[in-house]
């Protein structure tokens, strides 16, 4: 399958490096808001994050409220409840300070400011809603990605399913990476979301729908992961290697916007609308399994070696893609197992007796499917889901 046109969108401006959240009066002044609405949740104003916002804020001399009540990934009904107590407030722009629950939430709000629809018929016609507020993300992680794009994703529980509700009037119009909101962020965190920012980076550099716009992003952005995610993640002292893994992120998620994830994310939307099993901790759980079925594919193997040129810097020799895809994936593999990833789903309370369940859901996510380039049947999911339960 070959993409004969594709394109890139990405938010207006972007400020990155030591200090870049001193930028935010500027940033409010240049987009005439009059009052602020800032999305974050209560782990970020315990972790003490929410207070360097806070006091940019207050540096504007504008009023502003706070919504911090959403849960870790929310169904669509507690995205809506939040969303209703915004559109209560006179706010005109809003900031989202946190990770992908926080800063798709109030994408959300952006766009259902002044609609008598919500998120939920959003579900079936994402398309239908405008932009009716500017919004600046400003990500408290290093891995979702969702301060760059048209995507939020919500929990539907009476499908036991995640679904990504994509609209472009969603892009943020402003983003900050300052990796000082990163500094302490946990390990176990930095290290699920530092996968999932792998696995969008690899998922959409061999995708059905990789372009020479993807391809720049996701190569970028893998090299950048492959070697500095463990260093991020062990020692909360390596500012350089965090600052690296927020603009990877940031890459990995403007390839999505121009190519597309795989059977990786296809297969872990079940386990996190069903279980509420961690999006980064479900992707990383899948990730090995699935660049395992997709090796048989030789043109899989050929993407694959191209990635292993672009990233490993070291002395090993390998001649051909076989190889090098081989070794790749043994390289991804041992960043998984170094950074305690969970391997059995049985300790999130996954039965077997589940299973066909989980295929039935994991295969309906066809948006995502389409993208794999080893076509993936329903035996396939199952043999998948079979080596981590």
């Amino acid at each position: 399958m070959k993409v004969e046109n594709y394109s890139l969108k990405m938010p207006k401006a972007v400020f990155g490096g030591v200090n870049s959240l001193e930028k935010i009066p500027q940033i409010l002044a240049e987009a005439g808001a009059k009052h602020v609405a800032v999305f974050t949740d209560k782990s970020i104003k315990g972790a003490g994050l929410f207070t360097l916002i806070e006091e940019q804020v207050i540096n504007s001399g504008l009023g502003y409220e706070v919504y911090d009540d959403l849960p870790a990934e929310p169904s669509y009904m507690q995205v809506q409840e939040n969303i209703e107590r915004f559109k209560k407030t006179t706010a005109d722009f809003i900031i989202a300070c946190g990770g992908g629950s926080v800063i798709d939430s109030a994408k959300l709000a952006s766009i259902l400011l002044t609609d008598e629809y919500g998120v939920k018929e959003l579900l079936d016609e994402p398309t239908r809603a405008k932009n009716c507020a500017k919004i600046l993300a400003v990500p408290t992680t290093a891995g979702t990605g969702a301060e760059c794009t048209p995507n939020a994703i919500v929990g539907v529980p009476e499908k036991a399913v995640k679904i990504g509700i994509v609209n472009l009037n969603m892009i943020p119009d402003y983003v900050i990476l300052d990796a000082k909101l990163i500094e302490h962020l946990p390990r176990k965190i930095a290290a699920s979301t530092g996968i999932d920012a792998m696995c969008h980076a690899i998922e959409c550099y061999t995708s059905n729908k990789a372009n020479p716009f993807s391809n720049t992003f996701a190569l970028e952005a893998f090299d950048l992961i492959m070697n500095n995610i463990e260093k991020a993640c062990d020692d909360s002292t390596a500012m350089e290697e965090k600052n690296r893994m927020q603009i990877a992120a940031f890459y990995g998620k403007v390839a999505i916007t121009a190519s597309g994830t795989t059977a990786v994310h296809a297969l872990s939307y079940p386990l996190g609308g069903k279980y509420h099993i961690a999006h980064g901790v479900s992707n990383a759980m899948l990730l090995i399994p699935v660049m395992k079925y997709n090796y048989q594919d030789p043109q899989f193997q050929k993407r694959l070696a191209v990635a292993w040129d672009k990233a490993y810097h070291g002395d090993k020799k390998f001649e051909g893609s076989e190889q090098k895809a081989h070794a790749l994936i043994e390289w991804m593999s041992s960043i998984v197992k170094h950074l305690d990833i969970p391997g059995d789903l049985k300790e999130f309370g996954v039965d077997p007796k589940d299973l066909d369940e989980l295929v039935t859901a994991g295969m309906a996510q066809q948006r995502l499917l389409v993208n794999n380039m080893r076509t993936l049947t329903d035996s396939d999911a199952k043999k998948i889901y079979l080596e981590i339960i």
